[in-house]
């Protein structure tokens, strides 16, 4: 009997190390397969319980949104335009990044409505949409609703495009108060992104929960014909990013800088390789610094700057992403969006990535973001996660090397790209 007690201590032990051993991102793996298997096993009578464990995650979700954006966007414009480095450089970094991910955003927009992944999916969401109250039909009316009448109305309807734009007029004019009460605020708004965003990955943990319920529900009562839409949402996405990585950035190195791109790809190579299995720009950084100035020559001046904003702004792979979603979901409903209500899509998607944090599966909260400033029913995240880690970690290597080019591009405008040390031009 003692030797068996051993034993059996012995077995839990291995149990507990091999559970430990498991990311996140196998976590979630195993919900999805788990989740499908046991819908289709149990077929429609069991969805309304699998339903419960996925509209906890999705109410979650919901519960970090407006706090979310609130605090990230005015502490992101209070560390910036305290920034002793606001000038030419800024102007040229901050016109690189909007200009790459609205390309980037444009590219989704357009293969998704070539190719249209969730025209008649009919996936059986119980939510009802009236493509009616969307949005407005003119983009007068985008710009009239994004400047709120009451910001604490905004705030407790969740009005997505007000807060935006009361967020960065707030911390545009906190910069401007003198020293005491500027830092007073400064310190209030970082600290309150902090909170938010530990919250917001202890609610990425139960990720792996949620997406076994919601996955569980769509294979209950839909069965594997769910996943051929999904699968041509996937290659929508990829095919979009892999455009994006080898096609539209290194035509701009070729155009702006008249160096070699894929020799600055391949400089870049271990930060690259390290976003794509990490799924982290934040985690990559300290090797996107060391190839940027050691292997691709770009002076420490230019790296240290653009490179730490990048991986907080600069999320191309990541808009494009949110643009393809929301519109996918938008064709899963049957509902054709008009001019007005994709161009806040873009809008949106622009600055939910700017927004969008360094860490795995950031895109997946910002996304929300999108889909209620065009008041799509966040239920449709529940197919998308299916295979968002794939995507998640594809995304993730374009925003790096996206700050990468930008390096490049910079450093090669303000003379400080060291040729000596760079054999890319």
């Amino acid at each position: 009997m003692p030797k068996l007690s051993r034993n059996d201590g012995t077995n839990d032990e291995v149990l507990i190390f091999v559970f430990k051993k498991i990311s996140l991102t196998g976590w979630i793996f195993i919900g999805i397969i788990l989740g499908a298997a046991i819908g289709l096993v149990g077929g429609a009578p069991i969805a309304p319980i699998l339903s419960v464990p996925g509209n906890i995650f999705l109410r979650l979700l919901k519960m970090v949104i407006v706090p979310l954006i609130f605090t990230s966007i005015t502490s992101g414009i209070l560390g910036i335009g305290s920034s002793k480095n606001l000038g030419r450089l800024s102007l040229k970094t901050f016109f690189y990044y909007l200009l790459t991910s609205l390309i980037a955003i444009l590219t989704g927009l357009v293969l998704v409505n070539l190719i249209q992944p969730g025209r008649g999916a009919n996936l059986g969401f119980s939510s009802q949409v009236n493509a009616s109250d969307l949005a407005p039909q003119s983009l007068w009316d985008i710009f009239y609703r994004m400047i709120p009448e009451n910001p604490v109305a905004a705030l407790v309807q969740g009005d997505i495009l007000a807060i935006i734009f009361f967020s960065i007029l707030l911390g545009t004019v906190i910069t401007k108060l003198p020293d005491e009460p500027r830092l007073v605020l400064a310190n209030l708004f970082n600290a309150g992104f902090a909170a938010m965003m530990k919250l917001t990955q202890g609610v990425i943990y139960v990720a792996p929960i949620g997406v076994f319920g919601l996955v569980g529900k769509i294979t209950a009562t839909m069965g594997l014909a769910v996943f051929k839409s999904l699968g041509l949402y996937f290659c929508t996405v990829a095919g979009g990013l892999v455009i994006h990585f080898f096609i539209t950035l290194p035509l701009l190195i070729m155009l702006i800088t008249r160096c070699r791109p894929y020799r600055h790809m391949k400089n870049m190579s271990s930060a690259l390789l390290t976003a794509f299995t990490t799924a982290s720009s934040s985690a990559t950084l300290p090797l996107t610094l060391e190839a940027a100035e050691k292997k691709a020559g770009i002076s420490h001046k230019i790296a240290s700057f653009v490179l730490p904003l990048g991986a907080t702004v600069n999320m191309d792979g990541t808009a494009l992403y949110e643009c393809v979603a929301a519109m996918y979901i938008a064709q899963v409903y049957g509902i054709d969006l008009t001019f007005g209500s994709q161009m806040i899509v873009v809008y949106t998607a622009l600055l939910a990535s700017i927004g969008a944090a360094g860490i795995p599966m950031a895109g997946l909260v910002m996304m929300t973001i999108v889909l209620r400033a065009v008041g799509l029913p966040l239920e449709g995240i529940g197919l998308i996660l299916a295979v968002d880690q794939i995507l998640d970690m594809m995304r993730t290597s374009t925003n790096v090397w996206s700050d990468a080019v930008c390096a490049l591009i910079v450093a090669k405008s303000e003379g400080e790209l060291c040729a000596g040390n760079s054999p890319n031009c």
